[in-house]
């Protein structure tokens, strides 16, 4: 049986679901691993809403192919699709794809710690991870340069009022709000509605409001927003729930003032909150960052050397965390399917 386009793929999760595709996408042009991502996203955008929209994906769902790399020091490349964009970096996709590089066997795996080096679209990443028994148990990476670009910014957000925020880059622009400056409001799984409404708003009043630029990446903007607050557990330093877009924001629609949950911890947000405490002098260098996420497990971040990106301050931040595969998976796409890139339904989508 032919079809139009078959897909490999492996299915990891750290609370967020994150597919890697390990087969089925021919050659993809580009001198660089951030090359070859914008001509994908360009070229054959099809295949993120193939792999992310129903009936393959949800709205929390995220999606990494494993592609060649192009400089000679590294193992392997990966590029990273989100529902609305191609980030140049994430935390939890990178932990993904290195347990399903050496899980699966694509990468020699060296017990007690296999040391890598990958290339994101973000540049290279380098990688140690922890290995017992032919499972990787935990995964060490050192992420792109992190920097605050502001700092106890008042911004209006319509229906909310005066909301207090950091905006900080850890691999994405992270809007960060405090939670405690919405009475009642909780990081846990049965307020995940009202935290996706709140979070969607602020992050649009923040791209509307705060300008933001990466010397390296022109173009990118605010994406995500972050509630922040106090954890309860003491295996914690903090706890916060990211929230992602999930299709257009209008403030005339209601109905679009929401987004999808980030499950984990967020490794780039992590980075991210890091940089924003390291500006404010409350998280010093080498220093443990515990970071929980809603459904409870924990990233730990740690920072380990100041550095400059353009005029920004800025710091180097390494993030340990887990994932864990539960499926392997060939994903087709039939001739006679009239729902080439999937589809959305406004119940559980924007």
């Amino acid at each position: 049986m032919a079809f139009k386009r078959t897909i490999h793929a492996v299915d990891t999760h750290a609370g967020t679901p994150m597919r890697v595709i390990t087969g089925g996408v021919p050659h993809i042009p580009g001198d660089s691993v951030y090359e070859k991502m914008k001509w994908l996203e360009e070229n054959d955008d099809q295949l993120r809403k193939l792999m992310l929209r129903e009936p393959r994906g949800y709205p929390a769902h995220c999606c990494n192919i494993i592609v060649p790399p192009t400089h000679p020091e590294a193992d392997a490349g990966y590029i990273i699709m989100e529902q609305i964009e191609y980030p140049v970096m994430s935390g939890g996709n990178t932990i993904s794809v290195v347990t399903v590089l050496l899980e699966m066997g694509m990468l020699p795996m060296r017990e007690p710690v296999t040391e890598l080096v990958l290339e994101a679209p973000a540049g290279l990443i380098r990688v140690k991870a922890e290995c017992k028994d032919g499972k990787v148990k935990g995964v060490t990476f050192q992420n792109v340069p992190a920097f605050a670009a502001h700092l106890d910014a008042t911004i209006d957000v319509p229906h909310l009022g005066k909301v207090r925020v950091d905006v900080g880059w850890g691999g994405m622009f992270y809007v960060i709000a405090d939670v405690r400056q919405f009475k009642g409001l909780e990081l846990i799984p049965q307020h995940g509605a009202e935290i996706a409404r709140i979070s969607s708003m602020i992050r649009q009043a923040a791209i509307e409001q705060l300008p933001v630029a990466h010397p390296d990446y022109p173009g990118i903007g605010i994406t995500i927003s972050q509630l922040s607050g106090p954890s309860d557990d003491p295996r914690a330093d903090w706890k916060n729930v990211v929230t992602m877009a999930s299709g257009e924001f209008s403030w005339d629609d209601p109905a679009t003032w929401t987004g999808a949950l980030d499950r984990c911890p967020c490794g780039t947000g992590t980075c991210a909150k890091m940089a924003t405490l390291h500006a404010k002098g409350e998280l010093p260098l080498e220093r443990d960052f515990r970071h929980q996420g809603i459904v409870g497990n924990i990233y730990t971040g740690r920072l380990i050397e100041e550095t400059r990106i353009g005029e920004h301050k800025a710091v180097v931040p390494t993030i340990t965390g887990k994932s864990w595969i539960y499926g392997i998976n060939t994903f087709v796409l039939d001739h006679d399917d009239p729902f080439t890139e999937g589809f959305t339904i406004g119940d559980i989508w924007a």
